[in-house]
Order: C-alpha cells, then structure tokens, then sequence
C-alpha cells in the first residue's frame, strides 16, 4: 500500500513539474538509473539520479540532491552527489521485499523521480512429483508437485513438460503463478510407453527444473473399485472361502494376469480387520477367482479387495463388502465365567447370576451358538438350568450344591463343560480406593488398591449403563491378582454414566466389591431445577429443587449456585453442594422485588435456568403466623406457671379462703401457733408464728328436741348457755347451756381474731346455726384424759396436754391441778357437768 501511495505521489509532483497538463510534453524531469530492479534478499543496491537542466523544478538555482527509501531518509554518508543534477547512491543491503527510492530535493520536501526495487529468492526445486493415470471418463493423466520449501517473495510461474520418447512428441503446459498440479488430456499421452515428465519453477532471479520421472501411463494407473460377486465355502474345506471378483465395466478389457489383488477379511462379530490383509500376486486369467484358507471354522466373515497393475501402481480403492461363513465344526476352548450369589429370604435356595463370555482359546466353530447352565444331581446326572442365546442367565439352586457346568453348543456338536465353582459371599472388604478416569474416547482406566491379599485367586472388574439395567449390558474382566490396575474398552458412550465395580475372588468365597461411577466424557447439564419458595422469615428466603434426572445430567454435578439481586443493585450469589438443594437468600430488603436465577455446574460445563422474581413484603401472612404463635406460646406459659404456683403454694390459698378451726384435742385454745395454721394463715411477718385466739364462744339452739337415746352431753344440762364468755384473749364468760327439754340443741360458734388486734368496740355478735345435727355427740365422759398426739412424723411419742400421764406420777399422789382458764372451751364442758351432778 505504501508503494501505490509514493508512486502516486511521484506521478503527480513529475507531472506538474514538467508541465504534464501539456500533452506535448511527456518526458520526466529527472531519471534514476539501477542495476536492476529486482534483487536478492538483503544484497546491496546502487542507484544514480539524474536531473534535467531544464527540470522547472530547479531552473536558476542550486539543489542539493537527497535520497528516500520508502518512509526513511536515507543518510548523506551513503549517497555521492557528482553536482547539483547527479547524485549516486548504494544501499548496502536491501532487507525489504520491496520498497521505492525516490530522489527529492529542497529537505524532500519535493520530489523529482523514483523506482520500485523487490527483493527475493530464486525459485527452489520442485519436489514429489507424482503423475496417476485415471481410466474413469474422462480419462487424463494427472500430476502433481510441491514447490519449495523456502518462500521466494516474488511471483513464480511453473511449466510441465512432457516428452514421448517413442513417438517424439513434447507438450509443455504453462500455469499461473502458484498453481502447483495438472491434468494432461488422454490424446497427448500413450498407454503402453514411457513418458518422460518434469517440471519448472521460474521467477525473476532465476529458474529450477525438478526431477524427472520416466514411467508407462499404465503403471500408475489407479483402477476403478472391483466388486465381489460371491464368496462361498466348498465341500471339506474347513476354514476356507473361494472369493469370485470383477474389474469394473469400463476397464473390463483389462486382462487380470497383469493385476496384483489384496483382500481383507474380519469377523462379523468384530469391527476391526482379523489380521493384515492377505495379498494374492497372481489371479488365474482364465476366471477372477481365488481362494482363503486358514480361517475360524463356522464363522462369519466380511471381505473387500482392492487391485493394481502389477506390483508398482497404485491401489484403487477398497471394495464393497462380502459376507460368507465358513464350515462349522463343534466349539472348542473354555468359556470365561463371572458369578454372583446371594441369599433367598423366602426359601433356603441361593439366587444365581452367571455371566460368561469367550475365552482367548475358545472357538465357537458355529454360527447359532446355545449357551447350556447344567448342575449335577444325586444320581450322578445333570439337571439342566439354563439353555439360552444370551451370555448370561439367572437361576435358584440348593444350599448344597457347590458347582455348575456351562458349555457352548452348535449344530455340529459342544464344547467341553467348563466347571463353575460356587462360591458363598464373604464379609470382610479387601478392595480399597477404587477410581475410574477417562484413558481415551473409547476406554477408562480403572485403578484400586487391595487391602486383604491372603487366599485372594484374582479380581473381577465389571461395568454397566446406569440408564439401562438389563443384564445384557454387563460387562466384565478377570484380572490377575498381582496387578491392580485395568484399561476396559467398550462402546461407551460420552456424557453418558457407567457404574464400574472391583470384585475380590478368594478360594474360599467372593469379597464384597468397592463401586465407582464415571464419564467418558462431561457436559454442561440438559436442564435446570425449578426453584421453588419453601420457607419465608423477615429478610429470608430458603428455596430449594428438585434433583436432576439422572439421564439429563450429563456428567457429575459439581455445584448449585443461586444468583439474585434487586433492582439496580448488586449481584449476590449463594452456594451450595450436589447433596444439598436448598439455599437461603439472607438479608433481603422490604418490601422490594428480587430477581434470581441458578446455574448448575458439572466438570463439564454450566447451564442457566430462567430467571425468577421474588416480592418481599413488610408484613406477610408468615408473619401474622409467626406472631400469633408466640403469643399464643406466650400466654400458655402463663397459664401454666400460674396453676403451677397455686397447687405449690395451696396451703397457703387455703389459708387465706377456708379458715381451719383447730382440733380442740391437740392444741391450746388460749394460744394457737401449730404449724398447720402457720401455712393456713401466713402473717406478713414470716420470722414468728401468728398466734390465732378464740375471740368468742357461744352456743345455738336446735329448733326440734331430740331423743334421749340421742342426747349427748350438751343436752344433759338443765339451763341454757347464750354465752360462754367474753374474748378468750382477756375477757372471761360464763357460758349457759339449755338442757335435753330445751327446743334446740346448742352449736357452737367460734371467731377467730389475732391477739394482738385491738378490742373492737362493737358488741360480739353470735351466729346460729339451724343444722338439726349434733355438733359433738359421744358416749365418754368428758373427763380429761390424756391424749396422744403426733406432732410431727419425726416424734412418735405420747405428749399430755391436760397435766401429767398416769404413767408419770407417784402412786398415792394426784396430780397437778388444771388451770380451766387456759381451757375455755373445755371450762364450759366441766362446768355443765357440774351443774347436771
């Protein structure tokens, strides 16, 4: 581009310097002389700049002519300037492909000529020519070079030329510039007579001729594909195929004793070649037919050929497939086995599953193969099992039996019974850290490590499809003990996940296996969860999904992660592991509108779902929940811890509410402190006892009389008793007391007052009582006695309250003498007993 843009601009300046708009006039105002303007890379360069003396450019005065190569002045120490019109420049190397000098005058403000120089290589020597003849309509024989390796930057032309030797003719056929192959017409070659062909390569600096090649058009001709037309077996000859071919149409005149044939061969069961290919260099002329021996009996085999012209063309391309099977014999070898046991729960049999496969040494000899399970029984038979096409079988078998026999049978005979020990499951784990990775895209490399190695016999490595569970998906390998490692080769398929398990086999039993899922390969997820609002607080949300079916996942899941932000504001992401599906989204504003989406991330790749949106409100009917409830919780608390203290402290609430009048029999009317009355009247002062006294004792009549056999001792007495006394705590009474033929029967009233309260100045006031039953009817007297008294469950001893025990005073004493004004209440019982005497 820059060279264009100089040119231009030297066109323009020498134009309107020399007066070009006259068309008279055409001659340039300066020249430069060169050597050539094409050069070898990096060799020096001389050039001379001469000037017109009537150049209207530099009439009438002097210049001093300077130099430019390209954007660059070049130095006054490299250019000679013979007089103000001459100026000689040499540039040591030129390093540029190309490039313009240009000589200017007055600073190179003005420009008077230029020339364009490029620099190069000379072409090298083309290299693997090759010519192929094609029969094919249209025919030509087609060639085809390299050119050199090193780059020459300038413009290269090439020639092919072509001499027949025979006949003396020559072609030469001239291409543009980088076209490195050529089609030569069928009229201007000959079958049958060598051709010499070679090739040049031209450019400015020089010219290079390949190598030549001399051959006859036919010995590189690269036939048509032949066919197949049958591939059979004859009558005894075991292992061996007759294979019937033909050239194509339009090279069916070609005769076949001048033709080498390749075949190949492989089983139909296997998808790679079951050896080299077996080559035949002579083909009978008479009839296309040739034979292949040395194969497996009763099998199956697919076969191509492919021809050339003797032992020096080239091949033509494969033919299509031909299947034939070749004669069957009985099968031969030992079939490799894998069995699994376990127990039955409903009965006492054992569950079987048995898979085998071929040996290295087995020969199915046969095409439609029958797998035969047999046991031995008591009379030393065999009961079959299993009879089937498949290469496994499931079957129950007795506790007892320790063996099975399994064989291979065609329609020409079986194979010899391969024993089958049974063995019971061990307990004990022997294999450790097993790992399955990726080896390349068709196996893994499964890898363990044993733990117990005492009586192990070998390993068992079997894999399956976790998307399909049937059995005949099962694969498996027996491994040598004394390796721990094991490359398994399938059509597995990527992104797809397989469950690879190790097996230890003892002499004695099977160990249990150590299991490992794996991916060929790894990709992002098919879909992502639904996320789902499972739980609501002030600021938080826990949302949780569903697990990704396992078809879909396209490898290990890796990581959940839940990206949500509100508007205008920040991204915030939560995390959370392949087991856990839940996360909370913490400190959420309300009321505000959030949106959120996940992202679901295996070793393979990451996949986002569609975004969600998420209203926080201030106020929800979680709240309201949540409010309701403590309240609730709250008010139950109380309702407990109140119950709770009433029955604790329900002696003394029965203080407070039912008053207790004291048993006259085991305590002191004139001062009442016992213990029970501590608790059924509390004072406020809980250092000492609130003594509780008698303020007042009277006695109600009974409206009806009673009968004497019902007469007790308050009826006994003849007079009546409205009162007993004034206050038990200063005030003596003198109570009266109406007899049996009184109208009513006396109740007694007892007021309680504390001692230490002031006298009231109201009058006392009697209650009645219209109860028709007695108050404390007996049949004793009502001498006192000595009475017994527990006053707690520490003391079990009889304490007197009315004097001494009899068993405490001397004989022929009495005792003290009752002070009755400590007694009020007994006082008025003596002294109606008096009266009634």
């Amino acid at each position: 581009m820059m060279t264009y843009t100089w040119t231009l601009v030297i066109a323009v300046l020498v134009d309107s310097a020399n007066g070009a708009g006259s068309q008279g006039d055409i001659q340039p105002c300066a020249r430069i002389h060169t050597s050539s303007s094409v050069v070898p890379l990096g060799s020096p360069v001389t050039a001379t700049c001469v000037i017109r003396e009537d150049c209207p450019l530099v009439i009438g005065q002097a210049v001093h002519i300077e130099w430019r190569l390209g954007s660059e002045l070049i130095l006054n120490s490299l250019a000679a300037n013979e007089s103000n019109r001459v100026s000689r420049i040499v540039v040591p190397s030129f390093n540029r492909t190309e490039a313009l000098l240009v000589c200017c005058i007055q600073n190179c403000s003005q420009v008077v000529t230029g020339v364009e120089i490029r620099a190069g290589y000379p072409p090298e020597e083309p290299r693997n020519l090759t010519c192929q003849t094609k029969f094919s309509s249209p025919s030509s024989l087609n060639c085809e070079w390299e050119p050199g390796q090193r780059d020459t930057h300038l413009p290269t032309k090439y020639s092919l030329h072509t001499e027949i030797r025979d006949i003396n003719e020559n072609y030469t056929y001239k291409l543009p510039p980088d076209v490195h192959h050529y089609s030569i017409p069928r009229n201007e070659f000959v079958l049958f007579n060598d051709i010499k062909i070679y090739v040049k390569a031209e450019n400015d600096l020089g010219v290079a001729t390949s190598a030549p090649l001399v051959f006859d058009p036919v010995q590189a001709a690269k036939f048509d594909q032949p066919s197949i037309e049958t591939l059979g077996v004859e009558p005894k000859r075991l292992g061996c195929l007759k294979l019937k071919w033909r050239m194509s149409q339009q090279q069916s005149w070609f005769s076949h004793n001048q033709l080498s044939l390749e075949v190949r061969l492989w089983t139909a069961d296997s998808d790679q070649m079951s050896g080299p290919p077996i080559l035949v260099s002579q083909v009978r002329p008479s009839k296309a037919v040739t034979e292949c021996c040395r194969l497996l009996h009763g099998t199956r085999y697919l076969a191509q050929i492919r021809v050339r012209y003797y032992m020096r063309g080239p091949w033509s391309e494969w033919s299509s497939s031909k299947s034939g099977v070749t004669l069957e014999t009985a099968p031969t070898g030992r079939l490799d086995s894998w069995m699994k046991v376990s127990k039955n729960h409903t009965s006492k049999n054992l569950d079987i599953q048995l898979f085998w496969k071929p040996s290295k040494q087995f020969r199915a000899n046969g095409q439609n193969l029958t797998y035969v399970v047999l046991k031995p029984n008591r009379r030393d038979k065999r009961e079959r099992m299993c009879s089937t096409n498949e290469k496994w079988c499931t079957f129950q078998v007795s506790r007892r039996v320790r063996k099975v026999y399994l064989s291979a049978v065609n329609s020409v005979g079986e194979s010899p019974l391969t024993e089958i020990r049974i063995y019971q499951p061990k307990a004990h784990t022997a294999i450790m850290d097993v790992t399955a990775v990726p080896h390349d895209d068709r196996s893994f490399l499964v890898q363990w490590r044993a733990e117990v190695t005492l009586g192990l016999t070998d390993y068992v490595v079997e894999w399956k499809p976790l998307l399909n569970l049937d059995l005949s998906h099962i694969r498996f390998e027996i491994v040598n003990k004394n390796l721990s490692s094991l490359i398994i080769n399938g059509s597995f398929e990527p992104y797809k996940p397989y469950g690879i398990s190790v097996y230890p086999r003892f002499k004695d039993g099977m160990g249990p296996p150590q299991t490992v899922n794996a991916y060929l390969r790894q990709k992002a997820p098919s879909v992502v969860p639904k996320i789902q609002i499972k739980k609501t607080w002030w600021s938080d949300i826990e949302v949780s999904w569903d697990e990704i079916p396992l078809q879909q996942r396209n490898g290990f899941i890796k990581s959940y992660q839940v990206f949500y932000w509100e508007e205008n504001g920040s991204v915030q992401v939560e995390r959370a592991n392949a087991e856990d599906r839940k996360v909370i989204l913490k400190h959420l504003n309300t009321p505000s509108t959030y949106e959120a989406f996940m992202m679901v991330s295996t070793f393979g790749g990451s996949l986002n779902g569609s975004t969600i949106y998420v209203k926080m409100n201030s106020f929800d009917a979680l709240t309201v929940v949540i409010t309701v409830t403590a309240f609730g919780v709250g008010l139950a608390l109380l309702i407990i811890s109140t119950i709770w203290t009433c029955f604790s402290k329900q002696k003394k609430l029965n203080g407070y509410m039912w008053p207790v009048v004291p048993d006259p029999a085991n305590s002191s009317i004139k001062k009442w402190s016992s213990e029970s009355t501590q608790f059924t009247h509390p004072s406020w002062d809980n250092e000492e006892p609130n003594p509780i006294c008698l303020s007042h004792l009277s006695f109600l009549d009974l409206p009806t009389k009673l009968s004497k056999e019902e007469d007790d001792i308050w009826l006994n007495s003849s007079e009546d008793t409205s009162d007993l006394g004034e206050s038990i705590c200063g005030s003596p009474f003198i109570p009266t007391y109406s007899g049996s033929n009184s109208e009513s029967v006396p109740y007694a009233t007892v007021l309680l007052s504390s001692c230490n309260d002031p006298v009231p100045d109201e009058p006392h006031v009697y209650l009645r009582s219209e109860s028709t039953q007695p108050l404390l009817e007996t049949e004793e007297s009502f001498t006192p006695k000595c009475y017994q008294n527990v006053a707690n469950d520490r003391m079990s001893k009889e304490q007197c309250f009315f004097g001494p025990c009899d068993d405490d005073i001397p004989e022929g004493e009495e005792g003290p003498a009752i002070v009755w004004d400590d007694f009020p209440f007994l006082r008025a019982l003596a002294m109606n007993e008096s009266e009634n005497d």
